[in-house]
């Protein structure tokens, strides 16, 4: 027969395994994931996750990498003239290179950033600038920097810049 005493001692005693298991739980190490799947796990980067699979990116940017991904946020892609948007999605090609033209082949961590010029995986230059903690690429800011990923690191950016090929 349970007492009044015995009652609350069993009651402690499982409530202080579920809140050992909640610990526990909360305290296991998450799997990295790669800069694809941080992409599409950050709700500001919606329309560049949708965009990456369209392109058929996705398996590419969950390669061995390093990569630097400047993902431009929603924001960003709603400033594109829809006209734009419509003929990226009639010319997967066009997609793919836009896309490609906004990562580079290594992990550039915010703080190694150097005045420079590097190499877009679609062959075209990107200009990188940094004056303090403010980093830029051609004419987008890095609004939030250092997003990592088991591959790679993200940097979400507030502009979709535009390669110069035609």
């Amino acid at each position: 027969m349970f007492t009044s005493k015995s009652f609350a001692m069993a009651r402690r005693a499982t409530l202080g395994a579920a809140l050992t298991l909640l610990v526990a739980a909360c305290a296991a190490p998450q799997k990295p994931v790669s800069v694809a799947e941080t992409i599409a796990n950050t709700p500001s980067l919606s329309t560049l996750s949708g965009l990456i699979t369209s392109a058929g990116l996705s398996n590419d940017l969950q390669g061995t990498g390093p990569f630097t991904v400047f993902a431009p946020n929603n924001d960003a892609f709603k400033a594109v003239k829809p006209a734009t948007m419509e003929d990226l999605a009639k010319h997967p090609a066009k997609l793919k290179d836009l896309l490609m033209y906004h990562v580079v082949p290594v992990q550039a961590m915010a703080k190694d950033v150097k005045n420079s010029t590097v190499k877009a995986l679609n062959g075209e230059p990107l200009a990188l600038s940094k004056a303090g903690d403010f980093v830029t690429v051609e004419n987008a800011a890095v609004v939030q920097a250092d997003v990592l990923a088991s591959n790679g690191v993200v940097h979400i950016v507030d502009t979709v810049m535009t390669s110069t090929k035609k």
